[in-house]
């Protein structure tokens, strides 16, 4: 099985990054050699639609499933929409997330753990309005 796993940095022993679409790349592992790739996450500076850049990077990877801490609303559903399992992982090292799913002992994710703009700093991602949908 191929797992994209939401990182902080290159190979098995960087941490997962609890943001999906924000991290700062996918270490993609094939569970039965450990052989792993990194991959840039497209997603992690842009201004909006970080989820969607994301999972649309992953399923160009072809991976059979998706290891992270936290998935947004647009981010499961893009996942969701290409097939792929979501599973949550928090902390650790990459390598210890896709152990821990080998045993069993990840949770299956199936709705959405965050909402919008999860991960966008103390903000919020909320801009000058506050998210109150005002005129600033």
């Amino acid at each position: 099985m191929r797992v994209a796993v939401a990182s902080t940095g290159e190979g098995l022993d960087a941490a997962i990054d609890p943001r999906f679409g924000r991290c700062a790349c996918f270490v993609v592992v094939d569970t039965e050699t450990m052989k792993a790739t990194t991959i840039p996450n497209p997603g992690a500076s842009t201004a909006q639609g970080a989820g969607i850049q994301a999972a649309q990077s992953v399923a160009n990877a072809d991976v059979d499933a998706v290891i992270a801490t936290n998935f947004g609303p647009n981010a499961h559903q893009a996942l969701a929409a290409g097939e792929m399992a979501l599973y949550s992982a928090s902390g650790g090292s990459v390598r210890d997330a896709v152990e821990a799913l080998q045993r069993g002992e990840l949770k299956r994710v199936t709705a959405a753990s965050v909402p919008a703009h999860f991960g966008m700093g103390q903000g919020g991602g909320m801009g000058r309005g506050g998210g109150r949908g005002g005129r600033w």
